[in-house]
């Protein structure tokens, strides 16, 4: 075999076709994707060696692989005893892997339920313009069947005959051919007639018996048949409905040429040959190719980390089409896999919140897909998250996804910080217990006060829910942690509370280093504390790093590093991905300014810490739309449930400092009564600044706090539920004399 690096021959293998597994010891074999969506790696891939009497050599690159041991092989891991089941590694598994659970079949079934779906509606949508095609091609189609008769009776393949016997004088065999054509031109024409008064009669019987669908049935038969004889072998009346999917050949030759090329060890050198642990498979979802790789001895893992654009150019893909797994028994093995085409390009769709049907916040939260396609859930109990960006690469979209998630469920206690004081987060007011905005002073009152009380009470919360778990029997709480049943036994002290920090590193760098400290502080104890006794802290920043000094610096770095999951979508460089994912993690291959650049790739980063797997996550998405509509409906399931607390329903959590008595004797003007829901919209439109985000309830809740009763006004000729002027002077007056 020539090398490919040298042969343009042999390295012109570039052709988009199917590719169907190979055996090892053919490399050049196409390779294709298993029809049964199994992974065919559990059947089809023996732990392979080269070399010794009787051995199969691979001769890639004209290299002979490590001669066979002496001694029986054994695996160095059961994890990898299932790849020793089949000797002849030529079985596949009997039920493929992803049809071994309810779960699974499920799935399948959805997937072909959908598929199917798609079809019939984009064909449905055509099916006028097919019929007026049918019908223009099957005219085309008669004539063309009429004209073929008529050749055919006429014999019109013996006129060549009988010129050249005219030609050439011959008069016998003139004459032989001229009566064997009217002999055949009164049989075919006999046959001919029968089929025109066969076609006559036929369509007399329809015209006297059959019913309309009768002719609909005749016609369903004939017009696609003629259709299909008249129409040019070009212009197909049914276009697809889906795209065949096409892409990259792949073979050992191909990746050995990927690796070498990539500086990964060297074909004519003694010991620096790349060697292949499995054969080539197709993934378990069937969207792309892996193989277990051996790297030369003294070349480690890290090293193709660092040369993955290099391998992704060997191999002729995109980078984000090539993914490496590491092998935790050796540093020198590795997966590497190799999709059909950029998963990361491909969008994970809205967010299935959109039913706004009730969540649980006992049960994960749906993330989006990962680079196989695969679902990706974040359980958010007992977590702190940290999700960190450049600017506009969704890292806001991403953290309110999982704030919306425990919006549904009406248990959960929110807290609401916006350290960069932005529109995407205001909504969360309609059910937010603590909402924050920025650090500048303002009509609505003090931040950072704010921020300080709203930290502090959720630090009492912690402190007291595990003095009142520690009260509770063994029998009752056998291990003295918080769990589902408790908190639906106590929900006035026992609940789960989320604490969200968007740009959190805004409030380590205030004017005031007292409250920098404080802050930091406050934080540093939720953190370590905090998860533990149900709360949530989902924390977002754009600058990861380099916040503070002495205390504070080393407070925030802890706050910072005490995340136990982390999301990291790109990142500007190494050192912003290493200070939200981890120092170990690029070590691992998960590098997030790596990410691909784009409008496609927009909430796509690596999900680090939450399983044993980090995946490339593609996240769904909520704008600002969908979030409303959710949190309109996470805001009535609280009234329902009777949880609507805080902020959202106009109680004092020492947030705005407002007079809410005065403020609405200045906007009743001359009326003497009116309805709560046109004093929230007057408070809104006149005192926007104090009242933007007010509603009926939540001022109705204010006022009856202040002594205002609720009472039945009319207005227009409609009753609903109001308060009358005098009342509230009355209650103002009161307030002002207290």
């Amino acid at each position: 075999m020539s090398d490919p690096n040298t042969n343009p021959a042999a390295a012109e293998d570039a052709e988009v076709i199917p590719l169907r597994p190979a055996p090892f010891g053919s490399p050049g074999d196409d390779i294709t994707a298993n029809s049964t969506g199994s992974d065919p790696t559990a059947a089809d891939a023996p732990v392979l060696t080269d070399g010794g009497e009787g051995a199969d050599v691979d001769t890639s690159f004209e290299v002979q692989f490590d001669p066979e041991p002496d001694a029986e092989p054994e695996p160095v891991d059961d994890g990898i005893g299932y790849l020793l089941d089949d000797p002849e590694g030529d079985a596949y598994p009997v039920i493929p892997e992803n049809l071994r659970s309810l779960g699974g079949i499920g799935e399948a079934i959805g997937r072909h339920a959908r598929r199917l779906g798609h079809r019939a509606a984009f064909h449905g949508v055509r099916a006028p313009r097919y019929a007026l095609l049918a019908v223009l091609w099957g005219t085309v189609g008669l004539c063309r069947l009429i004209n073929r008769q008529l050749k055919w009776w006429w014999v019109s393949e013996q006129d060549y005959l009988r010129s050249l016997a005219i030609a050439q004088g011959d008069r016998r065999d003139w004459l032989t051919l001229h009566r064997e054509v009217k002999e055949t031109r009164r049989s075919r024409g006999i046959i001919l007639a029968g089929q025109v008064f066969a076609v006559l009669a036929g369509l007399l019987l329809l015209v006297k018996l059959a019913p309309w669908w009768g002719w609909v049935a005749v016609a369903a038969v004939v017009v696609p048949w003629l259709a299909h004889f008249g129409r040019p072998e070009d212009h197909p009346i049914i276009v697809p409905a889906m795209t065949v999917p096409r892409f990259r050949l792949l073979n050992h030759d191909v990746v050995l040429r990927g690796y070498y090329s990539a500086g990964l060890g060297h074909p004519d050198k003694p010991g620096q040959q790349v060697t292949f642990e499995t054969t080539m498979s197709r993934t378990k979802e069937g969207q792309g190719s892996q193989v277990k790789v051996v790297l030369p001895h003294g070349t480690g893992f890290d090293a193709v980390v660092k040369a993955k654009d290099d391998l992704a150019s060997g191999l002729d893909v995109a980078p984000s089409q090539v993914y490496l797994t590491h092998d935790p028994t050796s540093h020198r093995r590795h997966t590497l896999t190799v999709m059909d085409r950029d998963p990361l390009a491909v969008p994970a769709g809205k967010t299935p919140l959109l039913d706004c049907k009730p969540r649980n916040i006992w049960r994960p939260a749906p993330f989006g897909l990962d680079e196989h396609g695969r679902k990706v859930t974040l359980a958010l109990l007992w977590n702190s998250i940290l999700i960190g960006a450049q600017p506009r690469k969704g890292k806001t979209f991403a953290a309110r996804l999982l704030a919306l998630y425990a919006v549904l469920d009406p248990s959960v206690r929110l807290s609401v910080v916006d350290g960069k004081n932005s529109p995407d987060w205001n909504k969360f007011a309609m059910v937010a217990y603590h909402f924050i905005r920025g650090t500048t002073p303002s009509r609505a009152g003090d931040p950072v006060r704010q921020l300080i009380d709203a930290l502090s009470e959720i630090k009492r919360h912690i402190i007291d829910t595990n003095d009142f778990l520690s009260t509770l029997s063994p029998e009752e709480c056998p291990e003295g942690k918080l769990t589902e049943e408790l908190c639906r036994k106590y929900p006035k002290k026992l609940f789960i509370w989320m604490l969200v920090m968007e740009e959190f590193q805004n409030y380590f760098e205030l004017q005031s280093q007292d409250d920098n400290k404080e802050i930091a502080a406050l934080l540093s104890f939720i953190i370590a504390v905090g998860p533990s006794s149900g709360v949530i802290l989902l924390s977002s920043s754009q600058k990861p790093s380099g916040i503070g000094a002495g205390d504070v610096q080393r407070l925030f770095n802890r706050y910072r590093d005490l995340h136990a999951v982390r999301f990291a979508l790109r990142c500007g460089n190494r050192n912003v991905s290493d200070a939200i994912l981890g120092g170990d993690a690029y070590s691992e291959g998960f590098d997030a300014s790596t990410l691909p650049v784009g409008k496609p790739y927009l909430g796509v980063g690596y999900l680090y810490g939450a399983a044993d797997e980090t995946p490339t996550v593609r996240t769904h998405l909520a704008d600002h739309g969908d979030a409303e509509k959710i949190l309109t409906a996470g805001r009535a399931l609280r009234e329902r449930a009777g949880t609507l607390a805080g902020y959202a329903a106009g109680q004092d959590t020492g947030t705005p400092d407002r007079d809410v008595l005065a403020d609405v004797l200045t906007v009743f003007g001359g009326d003497p009564a009116l309805h709560w829901t046109e004093l929230a919209e007057r408070l809104a439109d006149q005192i926007g600044d104090r009242w933007a985000d007010t509603t009926a309830d939540a001022i109705s809740a204010q006022c009856r706090d202040l002594g205002v009763p609720s009472v039945d006004v009319k207005r227009n000729g409609v009753n609903r539920k109001g308060c009358r002027k005098n009342a509230v002077q009355a209650a103002a007056d009161t307030g002002a004399a207290g």
